[in-house]
């Protein structure tokens, strides 16, 4: 019975439309209402306890336009009611559908925004990070504008095979005039994404400068050499090259020094020796400890190589003089000898005579 009474209600309503109109616009008003509670109460509740700010900053940038939404699609419902003729009803449909993209869009650029604002906001300290960033908010408003754009367009049925032909000539005039532009940008955002350095790393480059990352811009890299000359490479360059990381994942960094010793020493002794020159160093790493490794039989020595590690780069050039000079004095005291190169000349056959023949004397009567 009651099932009957709500579909005669029904039919009586839709046959008067301004009562339908009405009746379809309070219950969009109620639904707009249901929301605004969900989102204050229980979306909010949710979000507070979570460790980020984000979307908190999100459902507050979303809750009006849900609920504007949900009014401008009751107000589409009741103008279709209250309007008979087809062509008035697109031109409404239209109209506030535009309304609806342009609200949306409005609202994508802004959730954008607030996202990279707070991962600029975290990782403050990453310069390439806060110079990249900004950049690819800026692509992303202008997809979603053009995104808009299109859909306004396709409302209105308006043709954009033109406008596509011309931005597409457009788009390949700027392409081919900005190529390096472009190359290098897009090198800084597969730096920025793949992360092979980062700002105060040592690197090598292909060519074999070392150097320090000073600055990763969106065009280039700079790099403080060890002469304290910045080179400044183009990220095009950095992102096809062969880059040796010295900082690397781990924080330390090995060292190598190789050392000859004359055949008739104390291998035990000079291993001793070696290992001694490191422990005053307090620069080195005692975990992994300094080792010593007998490579080889040299032709005037006895090949040894000294390995330890540091934990700056930086260091590389003073902790090596440092051990050095421990080396030198360690196995002076202790009277290890490290040789020079020696050839032995051996000489079969007739004894060796050097004769010296006597030069003429000279003609006092020749001119000269």
């Amino acid at each position: 019975m009651n099932t009957q009474n709500l579909t005669q209600a029904w039919d009586w309503a839709y046959g008067h439309a301004y009562v339908f109109a009405i009746g379809i616009m309070v219950l969009s008003l109620i639904m707009a209402k249901l929301l605004d509670h969900f989102f204050a109460k229980v979306l909010k509740s949710i979000a507070a306890r979570t460790k980020t700010d984000l979307d908190n900053q999100l459902i507050n940038q979303i809750h009006r336009p849900v609920q504007i939404s949900v009014v401008s699609l009751g107000a589409l419902l009741a103008l279709s009611a209250l309007i008979e003729d087809d062509t008035y009803q697109n031109y409404a449909s239209s109209g506030l559908f535009t309304l609806l993209v342009c609200l949306w869009t409005w609202v994508a650029i802004r959730a954008s925004r607030t996202f990279f604002n707070l991962v600029i906001q975290k990782r403050r300290g990453d310069s390439a990070l806060v110079q990249t960033l900004p950049l690819v908010n800026n692509l992303i408003m202008i997809v979603l504008l053009v995104h808009g754009a299109y859909w306004v367009m396709h409302l209105w049925e308006i043709n954009v095979t033109p406008l596509v032909a011309s931005a597409g000539i457009v788009t390949a005039a700027v392409a081919l005039a900005s190529k390096d532009t472009l190359a290098n940008f897009f090198g800084g955002v597969s730096i920025f994404v793949d992360r092979p350095y980062k700002i105060n790393d040592y690197i090598i480059l292909e060519s074999g400068e070392r150097g320090e990352v000073v600055n990763i811009g969106i065009r280039s890299t700079r790099i403080l050499t060890r002469d304290d000359v910045l080179i400044t490479l183009p990220n095009a360059i950095m992102a096809n090259s062969k880059i040796v990381n010295q900082s690397g994942h781990i924080n330390r960094f090995r060292l190598r020094i190789k050392i000859g010793v004359a055949y008739e020493s104390n291998l035990d002794q000079v291993e001793e020796e070696l290992l001694a020159a490191c422990r005053s160093i307090s620069e080195i790493i005692q975990n992994p400890p300094p080792r010593v490794r007998f490579r080889s039989f040299g032709d005037s020595a006895l090949e040894f190589e000294l390995l330890f590690w540091i934990r700056q780069p930086a260091d590389k050039g003073r902790i090596e003089h440092l051990v050095n000079r421990n080396i030198h004095q360690k196995f002076a005291k202790a009277g290890i000898e490290i040789p020079f190169p020696q050839r032995v000349l051996t000489f079969t056959g007739q004894p060796f005579e050097r004769k010296v023949e006597k030069s003429a004397e000279p003609d006092e009567n020749k001119n000269i």
